[in-house]
């Protein structure tokens, strides 16, 4: 696992705390602890859930973003399954601390409802106090993509702070895996090669990415020809972030 520049560990702690303190502190206090964060916590106020055959069906209906015409998943081999994290592989090279609080503290929320949001038995509509608006809550979406050497490789399209934190509290995701889909319409971004992908995962620190951060290797120079819009089937599921 990489941090950069000001996201080591080390200078995320405050100087205060001495080494006594550190040795007690859990792994997400030490790593994120500080007193600039911009996470602030919010409540769970109410929970809606919806079976497997409905995100199915739903997930047939979302479009590209560029064209509505153009649905990815809609003759796709959709299934809803368990999947250990050698199986996959992001393509983001960073997850964000405030992201990964909140990520957290949404399990938390969730559990008060019975609900883990790495094990959805399909998806969840949430409010929390934070927004009148309700949220969609979809399980991780993972794609199988050809690449040029002929390997097919499956890539994290949605759900990459989920997944990281997952990994941090050993915990083995249910994830959608989505395969034969379009050749034309592959994820956007290439996923990180190597034999240990996410040792190449960066956290940076708060919720901000600095300027000239490759986040992604993107396939194409306009990336976004490529994005699936989960949002033309599903309510408020966050959208592009920048150039992706």
């Amino acid at each position: 696992m990489i941090y950069s520049g000001q996201a080591s560990p080390v200078r995320l702690l405050r100087r205060s705390f001495d080494s006594d303190r550190q040795n007690r502190l859990s792994l997400t206090e030490r790593i994120f602890e500080r007193a600039d964060m911009t996470f602030l916590p919010f409540a769970v106020t109410k929970v809606e859930p919806h079976d497997a055959e409905e995100l199915i069906r739903k997930l047939r209906d979302v479009t590209m973003l560029k064209d509505r015409e153009a649905k990815p998943y809609q003759d796709a081999k959709l299934e809803l399954r368990p999947m250990s994290y050698d199986h996959f592989r992001p393509a983001q090279r960073y997850v964000l601390s405030d992201n990964l609080l909140k990520v957290q503290h949404l399990e938390w929320e969730l559990a008060k409802f019975g609900h883990d949001p790495m094990n959805l038995p399909g998806y969840l509509t949430i409010w929390t106090s934070q927004s009148e608006e309700p949220i969609d809550l979809l399980p991780p979406i993972v794609e199988a993509i050809p690449e040029a050497d002929g390997t097919a490789v499956n890539v994290i399209n949605d759900g990459m702070h989920r997944l990281f934190s997952g990994r941090l509290a050993w915990k083995i995701p249910r994830v959608v895996l989505a395969e034969n889909l379009p050749p034309q319409y592959p994820y956007y971004a290439y996923p990180i090669p190597g034999t240990s992908p996410w040792d190449q995962v960066t956290i940076l620190a708060g919720d901000a990415i600095p300027a000239g951060y490759i986040k992604k290797w993107h396939r194409t120079a306009d990336n976004k020809r490529l994005y699936r819009d989960f949002n033309s089937a599903f309510q408020n599921v966050g959208g592009p972030r920048g150039q992706g």
